[in-house]
């Protein structure tokens, strides 16, 4: 059976734009009859907030959304991650980096790529292909230190099931990239595709935000050799009136706010499908959005949040 996850981070609150990716992720699975695992990404070290995991899976059942397994969480067992980072490492696929991000600058002078905060890594604690220590035999304490992928030149190319064929050129755009951190923790690149592999996930449902991430991830499949890809759809991002990926820049939409406040949940949902295509809508239930929802009528435009759409949600008249 196909399976796909919700996997929210718990590095803040569950918000407007997460949660309509998650909704349309529910809803594919839902129509596919596929199972749903829900993973918590709780690796990113200081950034995990105290509590918030907790909270966004109440977000979660409030909304309407459930899951088959789960929730797992990836912070309670570092090894399969650390066998990934040997099996790489002892074939010569990776190697220690001891580079501060402002020595990448100052390396480069380049401006930052993907997410807006990463530069491209140009390649200074690289070995040399004739020397015989690019293969390492990891001990405990080489965990705690930084390792980057050897990413060969060439673009890759993506089959997007909502974005089409896509290709990124990883080496050009980001170089090496991370996948250890000093922290004695995975990067989210090679984390992901521990789990989805372990975890048989072979339907990934997320935001375009992460597309190019994508050709990380495909580049770690094949090195680590672990099979075929997921099937990717990469949904557009909600974003605010600067038409940034919305955030707390742009104010409080935080679906746990709109609970305290008295909002109910088919009005929250109301405004998540009319995001997503689902006309004539005021307010919705989750199992009314799974039966109405087509990804055919999704728009290709990000969605914007707005004050009018503010404003509509908080209307006590309509509660």
């Amino acid at each position: 059976m196909p399976r796909t996850r919700l996997a929210p981070s718990p590095t803040g609150a569950l918000h407007l734009g997460n949660a309509r990716t998650f909704l349309i992720t529910w809803a594919l699975a839902r129509q596919n009859g596929w199972n749903i695992v829900l993973r918590i990404e709780d690796l990113d070290g200081p950034r995990v907030k105290k509590d918030a995991a907790a909270e966004a899976i109440e977000d979660l059942q409030w909304l309407g959304l459930d899951w088959d397994e789960g929730p797992i969480y990836q912070r309670y067992d570092l090894a399969p991650y650390q066998d990934a980072l040997r099996k790489l490492a002892s074939a010569g696929l990776a190697y220690p980096c001891e580079c501060t991000r402002q020595q990448i600058q100052a390396a480069t002078l380049s401006a930052p790529h993907g997410d807006e905060h990463e530069l491209r890594y140009p390649g200074t604690c690289r070995p040399r292909r004739s020397d015989n220590s690019l293969k390492f035999n990891l001990t405990d304490a080489d965990f705690s230190q930084a390792w980057r992928l050897v990413v060969p030149d060439g673009a890759i190319r993506i089959c997007d099931q909502f974005c089409g064929q896509r290709e990124f050129d990883v080496q050009q755009a980001i170089g090496d990239f991370l996948i250890w951190t000093k922290q004695g923790l995975p990067s989210y690149q090679l984390a992901v595709v521990v789990d989805d592999a372990r975890q048989g996930i072979d339907q990934v449902v997320r935001g375009d935000d992460l597309l190019s991430s994508a050709s990380r991830q495909q580049i770690l499949y094949d090195r680590l050799e672990l099979g075929a890809y997921p099937a990717y759809t990469h949904l557009p991002l909600v974003v605010g009136l600067d038409g940034r990926r919305l955030a707390k820049r742009h104010g409080d939409s935080r679906i746990s706010k709109y609970r305290q406040m008295g909002v109910s949940a088919t009005r929250v949902l109301g405004l998540l499908a009319r995001w997503s295509g689902v006309a004539n809508v005021t307010e919705i239930s989750a199992d009314e959005f799974r039966t109405q929802f087509r990804l055919s009528n999704l728009s290709s435009e990000r969605a914007t949040f707005n004050h009018e759409d503010e404003h509509w949600l908080m209307d006590r008249s309509k509660r």
